[in-house]
């Protein structure tokens, strides 16, 4: 898969070669609050499949072993590093060029979606995180 993507503003850019795993929509709470959206879309890819083409986003820590990345100029959120797992990073959808080319696989953290937003997509359920399974 070839995905190029950027940030809002243009200053930061990427491109994505390779193939790409863990498509989810994510309504943490922290995801919630990076995004001031009511979930948000990610997917992963090796570090070894992905590059800044154009500037470099600014980093954060939220939590303990997790970077986020984003625009420094109009901070837009672009990825996710967790430390427990260096060889991927996670990449948002909608930063894509074409967001329609890696649609959400499932949901996740849905312990913690918001009781407005309805999910009927049919798509799997996990009340945390994938690896903790769908009853947990």
């Amino acid at each position: 898969m070839d995905l190029q993507g950027g940030c809002f503003c243009g200053a930061v850019r990427y491109e994505v070669k390779g193939g790409i795993f863990n498509s989810t929509l994510c309504h943490c709470t922290d995801c919630r609050r990076i995004s001031g959206a009511p979930a948000l879309a990610w997917f992963s890819a090796r570090r070894a499949d992905f590059r800044y083409t154009k500037g470099e986003p600014a980093r954060f820590s939220s939590s303990e072993q997790v970077l986020r990345g984003f625009c420094p100029q109009c901070g837009t959120t672009l990825t996710f590093e967790d430390g427990r797992w260096p060889e991927e990073l996670d990449i948002t959808n909608c930063s894509l060029d074409d967001p329609n080319a890696v649609p959400p696989g499932d949901h996740t953290f849905v312990r913690s979606r918001l009781h407005w937003v309805k999910l009927a997509d049919g798509l799997p359920e996990y009340p945390s995180t994938r690896s903790a399974g769908p009853g947990t």
